[in-house]
């Protein structure tokens, strides 16, 4: 018998399927039958950096399409160029193709074929393996 000063406890009521079940997906959502999801459900303001700057890109992309516009084609520095000498100890043509971060750009961004671009890459990692180059941007 419980003493008449006692506080009441109150049972809780058995945990039951929670409205907005989203299983083990955590917040991205349920079963999306479609890409989209809901759309409306989810803020601007919470979306990642990189999210936003692919929304940004998208829809450039969509405003050059109306207009006709065309990108031209990007063409290899060093095929074009016979005279461009790729070597490690080249610290100013090396400059060219990382970024204010210090990372190496990629082939998409750069233009380089394939072939330049893996000399490329050990011609960088070399040069910042006798520290002319920077690993990363507090290195500069």
């Amino acid at each position: 018998m419980s003493a008449p000063d006692a506080p009441e406890r109150r049972e809780r009521p058995e945990p039951g399927p929670r409205p907005a079940d989203r299983g083990d997906r955590g917040d991205r959502g349920g079963d999306r039958g479609d890409r989209g999801g809901d759309r409306g459900e989810r803020s601007r303001g919470s979306w990642s950096v990189k999210a936003r700057l692919r929304a940004a890109a998208r829809k450039k992309a969509r405003k050059a399409k109306k207009k006709g516009m065309f990108q031209r084609r990007k063409v290899c520095r060093f095929c074009a160029d016979k005279t461009a000498v790729l070597d490690y100890k080249e610290v100013k043509t090396l400059r060219l193709f990382i970024s204010e971060t210090g990372k190496m750009t990629p082939r998409r961004i750069s233009g380089t074929c394939s072939k330049h671009q893996r000399k490329l890459a050990v011609c960088i990692k070399r040069a910042r393996h006798i520290a002319t180059l920077p690993y990363a941007a507090n290195h500069m």
